[in-house]
């Protein structure tokens, strides 16, 4: 199991989510992909779309809201074993992970990475994300 890759996990019911860390002790960090918005989410968050453009059976994104003083944004950010995963859907290139990484830092939901999970292609600092279904703020 490695960073990227998308696996179905049975939650309230099954799910698909994308692994943003490798295992430890401590689990696998996880988002879970959700439908899109369907409405103006700006000044709220970021949407990341996924789907059949990366090779997966099916179309949402990944929802990363902004901090906002006195609200608790819901993030569709969890935890998992290596046990909860029950299926490989695929996996989302590196380019795609970037524009996770920087919408996870937008949102201030980054986590310091660790070496092994800094395996990712480089890329020019300096150009935005080359691709979000909404961007605002």
């Amino acid at each position: 199991m490695q960073r990227g890759e998308v696996w179905w996990v049975e939650f309230d019911e099954r799910r698909p989510v994308v692994l943003l860390s490798e295992g430890d002790t401590s689990g696998i960090r996880v988002m879970q992909v959700v439908a899109p918005a369907g409405v103006d989410i700006s000044g709220l968050g970021i949407e990341v779309a996924v789907g059949a453009m990366e090779g997966l059976p099916f179309e949402g994104v990944l929802r990363f809201a902004f901090p906002c003083p006195g609200f608790t944004p819901c993030t569709w950010l969890t935890t998992v074993s290596r046990d909860d995963l029950l299926e490989r859907a695929g996996a989302l290139p590196y380019a795609k992970l970037n524009e996770i990484e920087d919408a996870l830092r937008l949102a201030g939901q980054a986590k310091e990475r660790t070496p092994a999970t800094t395996d990712e292609a480089p890329r020019d600092k300096g150009r935005p994300p080359s691709r979000w279904t909404r961007v605002v703020g």
